[in-house]
C-alpha cells in the first residue's frame, strides 16, 4: 500500500464531501445506520458536519496517487466514522487511519460499529478493543 494517512485540511474538502456521501449512503443501508447518521449530523447538513469536523481538526484522510480512498472522524474520544472506498478495502487503509488516530495527542478510546458490521468490529478487535456496550434507543 502506498497511501499517505494525514490530518485532513480544507484543501481536502471536495474529496471528503465525496467520501462522506459514499459513507452516508452505505451507512443508511445498515440496521441502525439512519439513526447513527442523524446523531452525527445533529441537525446540520453534511457540508456543515464536514466543515465543523475540519475546523476542529477531527478528520484524517487516506490518499493514494489516484486520490482520496478513505477517512476517519474522531469526535470526543470516539471514532465516529471510518470509511474506505469498497475497491480499496482489506488493503490496510482502515488500520492506518485508526493507528494515526491512536498515535495522536488525544487518542480515541471507543469506536462506533453498527450491528452486523463485522469488518469494523474485527478491525477494532485487532487493536485490542472489546465490544462492551450495545445502546438501545426508542424509535
Amino acid at each position: 500500500m502506498t497511501a499517505l494517512v494525514r490530518p485532513a485540511s480544507p484543501a481536502d474538502a471536495d474529496a471528503l464531501t465525496g467520501l462522506w456521501g459514499d459513507a452516508a449512503r452505505e451507512c443508511a443501508q445498515h440496521r441502525g445506520g439512519p439513526a447513527l447518521l442523524g446523531d452525527l449530523r445533529d441537525g446540520r447538513d453534511d457540508a456543515a458536519v464536514l466543515r465543523d469536523a475540519l475546523a476542529a481538526g477531527q478528520l484524517w484522510i487516506s490518499v493514494e496517487a489516484g486520490g482520496a480512498v478513505g477517512f476517519a472522524w474522531c469526535r470526543d474520544g470516539v471514532i465516529a466514522a471510518l470509511f474506505v472506498t469498497p475497491g480499496e478495502r482489506r488493503r490496510g487503509h482502515g488500520r492506518s487511519l485508526v493507528q494515526a488516530l491512536l498515535d495522536g495527542t488525544t487518542p480515541p478510546t471507543d469506536g462506533y460499529a453498527l450491528p452486523g458490521d463485522r469488518a469494523s468490529k474485527s478491525l477494532y478487535e485487532s487493536i485490542g478493543w472489546k465490544a462492551r456496550l450495545l445502546t438501545m434507543r426508542a424509535g
